[in-house]
């Protein structure tokens, strides 16, 4: 594995974190205690920052790297370096589904989490709990339980004899199902605002520092200036959220926290936040050379 490889699980790993962070919001809201869920959720937070620490200087070594080849390889080795963001980039995006596909089970555990902790009251006691075979073996029966009584119980309802009335019971069923997905997705909608900003902030968080590397690989005199602008670049995405996406998703969490809103519109929140979310590092792909155009036009702006 290269260093562009490890790099690319690093990143993966810290958006699949970043992206279970909305899971653990409906986590505390499905057991009433956010502060709770919130707080454990900083061990699973520590892997993102150790792998943030690391990911850190091994970008900077590649852009060193391309920088410091000579004219002679350079152009080769920015072609390598591209590349490999594009990969990168690429690696944010199956971490957010990953996070998606896992957030389930991610749930069920940390629900569980909750109460032991909240009995036991100690860290170490509760990681000992939870990683002791007994508790895993009956923790694995309840998941298979939970996630597996309905697979188990289609084939029995599939060998069973048709009788009259089931196709108008279908037609009924599929329109019941289309009744609770529109009630979902219809009956207290999310702001567009809300999901738009949320994919142009990912987008933006996603290319910033990469944008800025790639611009001080292409002005190398400069590179140190361009790296910095990605706090620029990284600050005005971080106004956005803190204007415009994090009071709207804190109000509708602590409105269902207190029952003023059903459980359902925390999920439909949950699930729009993760997909916007994948968007965001979707749209981050085309964005990424108008990113870097624009870190360098500040560059030479500024020197």
């Amino acid at each position: 594995m290269d260093r562009i490889q490890l790099v690319a699980l690093l990143t993966a790993i810290i958006h699949l974190t970043d992206t279970l962070f909305y899971a653990v919001r409906l986590s505390g809201v499905k057991t009433r205690r956010l502060i709770t869920a919130l707080s454990l959720f900083q061990l699973v937070a520590l892997l993102a920052g150790v792998a943030n620490m690391v990911q850190a200087p091994l970008l900077s070594s590649i852009v060193e790297k391309a920088i410091n080849a000579g004219p002679a390889a350079q152009q080769a080795n920015l072609q390598y370096l591209l590349g490999g963001i594009r990969l990168i980039i690429l690696a944010s995006s199956v971490g957010t589904i990953a996070a998606a596909a896992v957030a389930p089970i991610f749930i069920f555990f940390m629900n569980r989490a909750v109460f032991v902790y909240e009995r036991t009251g100690s860290i170490p006691q509760l990681l000992l709990l939870l990683l002791s075979p007994s508790r895993i073996a009956r923790m694995s029966r309840e998941l298979s339980v939970a996630f597996g009584q309905r697979r188990r119980s289609i084939p029995a309802r599939a060998t069973r004899r048709p009788r009259p009335g089931d196709a108008w019971r279908r037609r009924g069923r599929r329109r019941g199902l289309a009744a609770v997905a529109g009630l979902l997705l219809q009956s207290r909608p999310l702001p567009f605002i809300l999901l738009l900003v949320h994919i142009l902030v990912v987008s933006v968080w996603t290319n910033g520092v990469l944008a800025a590397l790639y611009a001080g690989a292409l002005l190398p005199a400069y590179r140190s200036t361009a790296s910095l602008l990605s706090g620029i670049v990284n600050g005005t995405a971080a106004v956005l959220a803190n204007f415009m996406l994090d009071p709207v998703t804190a109000v509708i969490t602590d409105q269902a926290l207190q029952g003023q809103r059903d459980e359902r519109d925390m999920i439909n929140l949950t699930y729009w936040m993760m997909f916007t979310r994948l968007l965001g590092t979707i749209l981050a792909q085309p964005l990424f050379i108008p990113t870097v155009h624009l870190v360098e036009h500040l560059t030479r702006m500024i020197t």
